[in-house]
């Protein structure tokens, strides 16, 4: 296999994450899991860590699994499926925990208005406390009308 389809195969896996995110943030998380969300939705949690931080472990499974059988006995498509998979998740992590919830003091004053929109969407999110009544589901793929207000 050449390097070429690595790279795409790599990047269509990363893309369509945010569907699969957005599939099991609005069906899974705000659904029969929202025991492991439901304190995400909460002003102020107490710790450093909440139960919703288990979906990284969840999600970082496939990932796993499919770096250890796409590099056995030589590197094939599983290993970049993986790959765009870790790549989603990291940058998932980079915008959800360090520049939207602030858990990290990294980007705290950002002009670029791609991820202000990304901020207003999540913060409309989170305006429900509850599991119904959700709107704005996916991280990186929000409509256009938060990065205009």
């Amino acid at each position: 296999m050449n390097i070429l389809l690595y790279i795409l195969i790599t990047l269509a896996t990363f893309s369509l994450m945010e569907l699969v995110t957005w599939l099991t943030h609005k069906y899974v998380m705000h659904g029969f899991l929202w025991i492991l969300h439901a304190d995400h939705h909460q002003p102020k949690y107490p710790h450093v860590f909440e139960k919703n931080d288990t979906f990284f472990i969840i999600f970082a499974t496939p990932s796993i699994l499919l770096f250890y059988f796409g590099a056995i006995p030589e590197l094939n498509f599983m290993f970049f499926i993986g790959l765009g998979i870790f790549f989603y998740g990291l940058t998932y992590f980079l915008i959800h925990d360090v520049l939207i919830h602030q858990r990290f003091k990294w980007f705290k004053n950002t002009k670029n208005k791609f991820l202000i929109g990304l901020r207003k969407a999540h913060k409309v999110h989170h305006k429900h406390l509850g599991k119904e009544k959700g709107e704005c589901f996916g991280m990186l793929f929000v409509p256009e009308k938060y990065h205009n207000k």
